[in-house]
């Protein structure tokens, strides 16, 4: 906060979206200010609130921001009505009102000094003014008082009657210490740097249970992620201690010196082309800066220290705060920020805990900050005329989905969705591992890609289809080239880059963009196909680009797979969104060869849900109007709610599936030979559940993530083609001990 006056105790009230806000200048103030153990900073709060009895939050500015949330602030709220009430209405010290009740003088120093009381410390206030009503009923019971002390009396009995009626005496009447630890039990500020607007409750809460309690981040930026549940809130607290609030006061004045003069340098446009090669300069440049700065203030550094602050320093600047520190969790999925921001906790959602309500609570200033970086980044707009954007966070290893919504769509204001993707790509061993299908599922999906069909993973939001679409590419054989065609860049490109895939990622206008200078998703699309033989994935189909996919599907079906994720909770959902939303002909849906759908389930209680893969369905061609009516659907798998796993169809057991036979007719020895199919089937669904096995045994997870999934699909090509040579056919009982000869000896030297 920049005061316009920057005199010591100062103030500037801001209004913003139905919240009042009061910040103090205690800039320069020899002591750390506190409401609960400074009487004068209580008196300071009450005449300010007198004055301003709508503001709803207070924010002591210093070195740390001090700030107090309106549960607080409305207790003071109450006594400064208090205090203007009988002042002002009922005019306590007023001369003539005294001379009513007797000797003017002792009962003018009496009540200015109960109305001083009232003001910096209202308990003893309280105390004080029952001391005074037993002795002046005492005074009453002599004959001899006069009628004016009777009246006294009950002036005193109204005020103590009013003030007990307070939230805040009503809360601590009953506290007999002598000093003012009472107030510590409610007026505890959020302390948070001066260089972030973003509130951080750092005490845990009381008769909390603890859960759960482990480290994210780096060495140099570690944060304690603490867990907790109260018996009468059903969601979970995640509670996070990130460094930056707790450095000493020379850290924290090194920070914010730094951070003046490194607003002044914010990126350009173009710099955000490539965000961690900006972040990376700006970090040698914090660091330079806080060296310069340490040794101007005669602040001693260590290495350690000096790559910390400047960690920091870039999370505060060209960063997102707080919101990098929760997607630095790989535990979390969603980073859920409502309208109106500051009056919201963050929400996330953990792979452990489901839902759970943070101790974080962010500012419009930030949120702000983030929407105009954001902005920058994507090249996208977001204003009245554009409410929504959809784009992504990249930092480190992290990866981010990130929708933001404002006015006129969010009438409270702004409101963010972060969906983090996995640091490395999903792999079907994972999914097995994590029981969302089973080995035999992954092993036909693993044929299906091989035998280059058109696909698409349907599923309702959060159900994990990006996830296993980006672990169908993995069973892609690096030596085909991908061309991915993507409006928000969620499918982990990079990641299969970096284990030899050969891809081309192209990025599209949003569905719910207009007039950007991005190229349209089906000219995108379109343009794919002139790019040369390769596999197609499409990220999410939204709108009309639906109706060039299914022309790549027609033209690339007999070539390469085809692939892409659709909203829909079932097949004939799929069909009914393509056909009747997007307005793709009947017939071309004949060009998707598969279907299958994922979706949460939830257990009985409610209280739990998993991702799991539901459905596994073929789509026949002998239909002209309605696949579910005419047979054209015939699942392949099936979810068993009560085995919780997916189960061949009779089927797929007796080999009445038209997609597999087409696969099987243009390979040698497998043509009308369903029994050599269905054991290449087995086969793979076996080498993915060993590699699962084999990673718990030895305790290596690494066995299940993509670099040696990839491994293993290029050996178990190379020993099946092996095999094929000498015996005519890859058959599982001669390729699966070869191929578990070579994952002994892999996995022991595998890091």
């Amino acid at each position: 906060m920049i005061f316009k006056n920057q005199e010591l105790y100062s103030t500037e009230i801001e209004r913003r979206q139905g919240e009042v806000i009061l910040y103090i200048n205690y800039l320069g103030a020899p002591y750390i200010p506190s409401i609960a153990d400074n009487p004068s900073d209580m008196a300071r709060v009450v005449d300010l609130l007198a004055e301003n009895l709508n503001v709803s939050r207070i924010v002591f500015v210093q070195q740390r921001n001090y700030n107090y949330p309106s549960e607080q602030v409305f207790m003071l709220n109450e006594i400064a009505a208090l205090y203007t009430y009988l002042t002002k209405q009922e005019e306590l010290l007023s001369i003539q009102k005294l001379r009513f009740y007797g000797e003017v003088s002792s009962l003018y120093e009496e009540m200015n000094y109960l109305l001083m009381l009232l003001r910096q410390d209202p308990l003893l206030c309280f105390k004080e003014l029952n001391k005074r009503i037993s002795y002046y009923k005492n005074q009453v019971s002599n004959a001899a008082t006069t009628g004016g002390i009777l009246q006294y009396l009950r002036l005193l009995e109204k005020i103590a009657s009013l003030l007990e009626q307070t939230k805040l005496i009503s809360f601590l009447k009953d506290e007999t210490a002598a000093n003012r630890k009472a107030y510590s039990k409610i007026f505890r500020p959020d302390i948070l740097p001066n260089f972030s607007f973003t509130r951080l409750v750092a005490q845990l809460p009381e008769n909390a249970k603890l859960i759960d309690e482990y480290e994210i981040g780096s060495e140099l930026d570690k944060t304690t992620v603490t867990i907790l549940k109260k018996e009468d809130d059903p969601k979970y607290l995640y509670h996070i201690l990130p460094p930056e609030y707790t450095l000493s006061e020379e850290h924290h004045l090194l920070l914010s010196l730094a951070r003046n003069v490194l607003i002044e340098h914010r990126p350009k446009a173009e710099e955000f082309l490539d965000p961690e090669k900006t972040r990376h300069i700006f970090f040698n440049v914090a660091r330079d800066l806080l060296r310069e700065l340490a040794q101007t203030k005669n602040i001693s550094l260590t290495y350690k220290e000096l790559q910390k602050l400047a960690r920091i320093l870039v999370r505060y600047t060209i960063g997102y705060g707080l919101i990098e520190v929760l997607l630095m969790d790989p535990k979390l999925q969603d980073v859920v920020l409502n309208a109106p921001i500051s009056q919201n906790a963050v929400f996330v959602r953990h792979e452990n805990y489901d839902e759970c309500i943070t101790n974080v609570l962010p500012s419009y200033e930030d949120a702000d900050s983030w929407a105009a970086k954001l902005r920058l980044q994507s090249g996208r707009p977001l204003d009245e005329a554009n409410p929504v954007l959809d784009t992504e966070l990249v930092f480190g290893n992290v990866r981010a989905r990130v929708a933001a919504i404002k006015e006129p769509l969010s009438p409270s204001g702004i409101a963010y969705a972060f969906r983090r993707h996995r640091d490395q790509p999903w792999t079907l061993p994972l999914f097995i591992h994590r029981k969302m299908l089973n080995s035999f599922a992954a092993g036909l999906l693993s044929f299906m890609i091989d035998g280059s069909r058109s696909l698409l993973v349907a599923g309702t939001r959060s159900s994990g289809k990006t996830s296993l679409l980006g672990s169908l590419m993995l069973e892609i054989m690096p030596k085909y080239r991908i061309i991915i065609v993507e409006d928000t860049l969620e499918l982990p490109v990079d990641a299969l880059r970096t284990i030899g895939y050969d891809i081309l990622r192209m990025k599209v206008r949003s569905a719910l963009i207009e007039g950007s200078s991005e190229v349209e998703a089906s000219e995108g699309i379109r343009t794919s196909l002139r790019l040369g033989d390769s596999a197609l994935i499409v990220g999410e189909v939204r709108s009309l680009e639906a109706k060039s996919l299914y022309e790549a599907m027609r033209v690339g079906a007999l070539a390469n797979v085809v692939a892409g994720t659709i909203h829909g909770d079932s097949p004939y959902g799929v069909f009914d969104r393509v056909v009747n939303d997007l307005n793709v002909p009947a017939t071309s849906f004949k060009a998707t060869d598969l279907v299958i759908v994922a979706n949460p389930v939830k257990t009985p209680d409610g209280l739990h849900s998993a991702r799991r893969v539901i459905q596994v369905t073929e789509v026949r061609k002998h239909w002209d109007k309605d696949p579910l009516s005419e047979g054209g659907f015939v699942d392949l798998l099936r979810y068993n709610v009560e085995k919780d796993e997916l189960e061949p169809t009779p089927e797929l057991i007796n080999g009445d599936s038209e997609i597999i036979k087409n696969i099987a007719s243009g390979v040698k020895g497998w043509a009308g030979n369903w029994d050599a199919v269905y054991d290449n089937i087995l086969l793979r669904g076996l080498i993915k559940q060993e590699i699962v096995d084999t990673a718990i045994k030895l305790k290596k997870p690494s066995l299940m993530e993509a670099k040696f999934n990839s491994l293993s699909n290029h050996m178990f090509h190379k020993i099946s083609d092996e095999v094929r040579a000498v015996h005519g056919l890859p058959w599982k009982e001669k390729v699966f001990p070869l191929w578990k000869q070579w994952l002994l000896e892999a996995a022991e030297n595998f890091n």
